[in-house]
């Protein structure tokens, strides 16, 4: 894996995450909490995998999940145990580094953060996600274990489950998944070469004629292709529902790994699908999935069922 803390979405925090690896390092015991939601599961499994690979002690536990508690009401950690708990909050406001409060663990929240693009190096800011920064931390503590870099495909995902694709180009979700794909975590296609995408995904889209364009696309120049491809998502374009940067995403740049028929974000998508809303139910869903994930690197696989 390439050194994700040199790419330009973590330039502003790079010695906060190095900071923190030395934090988890030296503690005896490590706690990890995260909501029983699937940005908190995805973070928490980044983390999750490296202490597996490197042996730190540590204890797991999902909270109660963000639409279970109150809108007056913020989650806040559970820590009645010795040792250093790492406390992941996804639905945090977005924090400015400089004015992060200081606390007695290890807040991880989104961070506003600056990256700079183009030969000019004309600066946009963004949102960086818990998931980001897990996985970032996660091969900090461990470049190249076995477990981190099996999740690692999946460190972009908690910036697609955020809104900042709904209005405009987000920067820092390019950014890192352009850093993955380089590197090789996964190989980006456009949507008739996954074999088993996820139905739904896309407001308008005829499935039946996404079946026919499949069967012949092999068959197709690049001409005849984009061609094609642009007649299929055109009854798409006039649906307000999804905006155009995450339909460019869902159209030309799904990702995929290995020999999988599902690709990422339809893994995502089934995943968050199939969650329970009741806040007991979501726990125990949350643990299990957790367990999978780590075991497989998949959140949801060719065949399975969505129940």
């Amino acid at each position: 894996m390439n050194d994700i803390l040199l790419t330009a979405s973590f330039s502003d925090v790079k010695d906060r995450i190095q900071n923190l690896s030395k934090q988890i390092k030296d503690a005896s015991m490590v706690h990890i909490h995260a909501p029983a939601d699937l940005s908190g599961l995805l973070a928490l499994s980044m983390l999750e995998s490296a202490f597996l690979d490197t042996g730190v002690k540590y204890r797991r536990r999902f909270l109660t999940s963000h639409k279970s508690i109150p809108r007056d009401e913020r989650a806040r950690p559970e820590n009645d145990q010795e040792g250093l708990l790492v406390f992941i909050a996804p639905f945090e406001d977005t924090w400015n580094l400089k004015e992060l409060p200081e606390t007695e663990y290890i807040h991880i929240t989104p961070l506003s953060v600056v990256v700079r693009l183009g030969a000019n190096q004309s600066e946009r800011r963004g949102a960086l996600d818990v998931v980001a920064q897990c996985a970032a931390l996660a091969a900090e503590l461990i470049s190249n274990g076995q477990k981190v870099r099996l999740l690692r495909p999946f460190a972009g995902t908690g910036l697609w489950l955020r809104d900042a694709l709904d209005t405009t180009f987000d920067p820092i979700h390019t950014s890192i998944r352009d850093h993955l794909r380089d590197e090789g975590s996964f190989r980006m296609v456009p949507l008739p070469e996954v074999p088993s995408p996820a139905p739904g995904m896309i407001p308008g889209l005829s499935e039946r004629m996404l079946t026919r364009l499949q069967k012949g696309w092999g068959k197709m120049d690049i001409t005849s292709r984009s061609s094609a491809l642009s007649e299929l998502i055109l009854p798409t374009l006039a649906n307000s529902a999804l905006s155009t940067p995450r339909l460019e995403e869902l159209v030309w740049h799904r990702l995929m790994i290995g020999t999988s028929d599902v690709d990422v974000m339809s893994q995502v998508h089934l995943a968050e699908k199939a969650w329970p809303s009741d806040a007991d139910k979501a726990k125990i869903h949350a643990s299990k999935l957790a367990d999978t994930f780590l075991k497989t690197g998949h959140l949801f696989q060719s065949g399975q069922s969505t129940g």
